[in-house]
């Protein structure tokens, strides 16, 4: 019994590993491919124009600084068996801060999303709007990404033996 809950114990470590790189990746995708959101000619649009895409930018770097550290002190933690940072506090900090990202991912591409449809309504569709799309695409994705690894935090917190 001991031995399979080890197991378990590993398999949930490597999927959250496996799931900190995609949010790695994914945000990424999103903010590059945002930030690199520019039309040339008269109207010379640009992302930093908007503030939905201002918004979805910047949590997509914040997502993508905090998951790297995350993925970091994982891979760490798989190699060695130590955390980068311990703390007592550690497993709630991280459920934290996972939901309240998972929150400003959903919120940040929503935003963004709506700006892409009143966009394209008015104007139709454009190298501009195929960029901000594929980038709001990759924030949705990152949202659950994030929210997948809420669930493995959260396992973490009720499933932690206390020494």
């Amino acid at each position: 019994m001991v031995v399979r809950r080890e197991r378990k114990e590993e398999r949930v470590r490597c999927v959250g590993v496996v799931i900190r790189v995609c949010e790695v990746v994914l945000c990424l995708i999103s903010f590059s491919v945002l930030a690199a959101d520019r039309t040339q000619g008269w109207s010379g649009d640009s992302f930093d124009r908007y503030k939905e895409y201002r918004f979805c930018l910047s949590i997509n770097v914040i997502g993508f600084v905090y998951a790297g550290f995350q993925a970091l002190d994982q891979a760490y933690h798989l190699a060695t068996g130590k955390h980068l940072v311990m703390h007592h506090l550690r497993h709630h900090f991280d459920f934290v801060i996972d939901q309240v990202l998972a929150y400003l991912l959903i919120s940040a591409s929503s935003a963004a999303a709506t700006r892409v449809v009143d966009w394209e309504l008015n104007w139709g569709k454009d190298a501009f709007t195929e960029k901000a799309s594929a980038s709001v695409s990759m924030s949705f994705l990152a949202f659950i990404a994030f929210a997948i690894s809420s669930l493995i935090s959260g396992y973490s917190i009720c499933n932690r033996e206390f020494a």
